[in-house]
């Protein structure tokens, strides 16, 4: 018997291939023969995602919908391309199920799999869901949700079950003694980690070079590890080294969940797979969600952690000096280790470790 093949549809950023990987992992220890393919966009990104991996790739023509009427003629070509071409594929390889990851680039592949009556589902990792997935979502016989709140948002006939974000299982297994040696850390003070995703965030950089020598000098016991993006890692080093306070500072890491097993606290965006890792890890966290989204879902992913008291967040001005004194208050405010404590449960309490793994298994029916 041939080995079953999955496909996994979706990408352009890394908030939807990453959960995408998680489950992909997931399946292979569940079912070490499985044949995954990805049908990405044409981002350098998604090359750059897999490539590391030995799971198939394929760039599909499809384009963000638009009603301009100068692009809304490349529109449909370009969405009916994928989806016979994805049709095509579907059938010739006898594909098992397909896993939308969000995004435009999900469409065709979901669609193609419901014309054939293949098993189909989508990921819905943040609390307002896109475009796409509110679309694919009367398509899809399983959405996958991360926080209950997502459900006022999809007909009441939709099958949403709260399974969580599929994060990779090093942050379920990560330890905080080999995280603090892996970035040169004391094993015995606390630790703030500051990260603004993978290319940084920088009114979070310039932010936290106004706060953390103050913070410092208040709590000395202190020890920062400042995943500030590759665009400002000079900036930061220069920054924290006039004003002579030390500071580890890193453009990027490959290993996440060590620098989240380190942290004792985290300073962060609000994305949905940032929050998944650190509820699964029972961290308490400062967020400043991305200011400039026009539905500002990053605010609503924040609010489930706040409302739960596993997070302060403080609003993003974009001006460094007018966050400041925001962030400086719940910095003091956190210095309190049994308030971090109360928090830490709280995050806990909504973590899903297991959500790749129960993802992994409805895809193989």
């Amino acid at each position: 018997m041939s080995a079953a093949h999955y496909v996994f549809a979706g990408g352009g950023t890394g908030g939807h291939l990453f959960p995408g990987l998680a489950v992909a992992d997931a399946l292979r220890r569940l079912e070490p023969d499985a044949r995954i393919t990805f049908f990405t966009t044409t981002r350098p990104l998604d090359r750059q995602l897999l490539a590391p991996t030995d799971y198939d790739q394929i760039e599909q023509p499809v384009q963000p919908f638009t009603l301009h009427p100068l692009r809304l003629a490349g529109f449909l070509w370009a969405w009916r391309q994928s989806v016979q071409m994805a049709k095509r594929f579907l059938r010739e390889r006898g594909v098992r199920a397909v896993l939308g990851l969000g995004g435009y680039a999900a469409g065709p592949a979901v669609i193609a799999a419901k014309n054939l009556g293949l098993r189909r589902a989508i990921l819905n990792p943040d609390a307002i869901p896109g475009r796409a997935n509110r679309h694919l979502a009367r398509h899809a016989d399983l959405v996958v949700l991360q926080w209950d709140v997502s459900r006022r948002y999809f007909p009441p006939t939709t099958n949403a079950q709260v399974l969580g974000c599929p994060i990779r299982a090093d942050f379920t297994a990560a330890d905080a003694a080999v995280g603090r040696k892996q970035f040169g850390l004391d094993a015995s003070r606390p630790v703030l980690l500051v990260t603004g995703a993978s290319q940084g965030a920088r009114t979070v950089n310039q932010t936290l070079a106004r706060v953390w020598p103050a913070f410092h000098q208040a709590h000395p016991e202190w020890q920062l590890l400042h995943l500030s993006g590759p665009a400002d890692e000079a900036e930061m080093r220069a920054a924290y080294a006039a004003a002579g306070t030390p500071a580890q500072v890193v453009s990027f890491t490959h290993q996440m969940w060590l620098a989240l097993a380190a942290a004792d606290l985290v300073i962060s965006r609000a994305g949905a797979s940032t929050l998944a890792e650190l509820t699964a890890l029972g961290k308490p966290s400062i967020l400043l969600p991305y200011p400039y989204h026009r539905d500002r879902h990053q605010h609503a992913n924040a609010q489930v952690l706040v409302q739960a008291g596993a997070a302060i967040v403080v609003e993003d001005r974009c001006v460094a000096e007018q966050n400041e004194p925001d962030v400086h208050a719940a910095l003091g405010e956190l210095a309190d280790r049994a308030h971090r404590g109360r928090m830490a449960a709280a995050a806990g309490a909504l973590g899903r470790p297991g959500a790749a793994g129960d993802v992994a298994a409805w895809l193989r029916g």
